[in-house]
C-alpha cells in the first residue's frame, strides 16, 4: 500500500477528501456514546464546505491530508496563532488536529501524517491539541512527546477529552 501525506488547499477536491473523512471519523470515534441520529443529524447540519473553504484559505491555517492508494484516509489541520490558557504568555502557539480513520490506522500511517504535520510546525514554540480520552491516536501522540496538561471536553457532543502539548 502507497501511502502519503501531502499539504492540500482549500479546493473543492481538498475540501471533498476533508469531509469524507471528517464523517466517517465523526461517526467511529462518536457511536459508542452518541445516537447515530445525533451523529447523522451532526454530520448534515454542522459540516459546512462553505465555511471549511474559508477556514482553509486562511494564511494562518494549513491542511495536510494522507492518502492510502490515492484514497483520502486520514489529515491534519493546524492553526497558527490559536492557544490554550495553560500555554505560557510570550509562547507561540499552534493548535493541530490529528484523525486517522480506524481501517487504516497504522504505523506507517501515523509515521506519514505525523512527519508532514511536524515538519510544517517547525515555526512555533508549542503544539497542542485537543483529544477524546478514547481515541486511539492518543497513545501515538504520548509517544511522539505530547504530554497530558489538562482534563477538557471536546468534539461536538462534548466528551471528556486530554489537552495536550508540546514543546518544539
Amino acid at each position: 500500500m502507497e501511502i502519503i501525506s501531502k499539504f492540500k488547499v482549500g479546493s473543492e477536491e481538498g475540501i471533498s477528501d476533508l469531509i469524507s473523512i471528517i464523517d466517517s471519523s465523526v461517526y467511529s470515534l462518536h457511536k459508542d456514546f452518541v445516537s447515530e441520529e445525533d451523529i447523522q443529524k451532526y454530520i448534515k447540519n454542522e459540516i459546512d464546505p462553505r465555511k471549511m473553504i474559508n477556514d482553509l484559505n486562511d494564511l494562518s491555517n494549513q491542511l495536510i491530508m494522507t492518502y492510502a492508494d490515492q484514497k483520502p484516509v486520514g489529515y491534519s489541520i493546524i492553526k497558527s496563532g490559536t492557544t490554550y490558557p495553560g500555554i505560557s504568555d510570550g509562547k507561540k502557539a499552534t493548535e493541530i488536529s490529528f484523525i486517522i480513520l480506524p481501517e487504516f490506522n497504522a504505523p506507517e500511517t501515523r509515521q506519514s501524517l505525523w512527519k508532514k504535520c511536524r515538519s510544517a510546525v517547525s515555526f512555533t514554540d508549542v503544539l497542542w491539541i485537543n483529544m477524546l480520552v478514547h481515541d486511539p491516536l492518543l497513545e501515538f501522540l504520548k509517544e511522539s512527546g505530547f504530554t497530558v496538561v489538562a482534563d477538557s471536553k471536546a468534539g461536538p457532543f462534548q466528551l471528556p477529552s486530554h489537552v495536550l502539548t508540546m514543546e518544539i
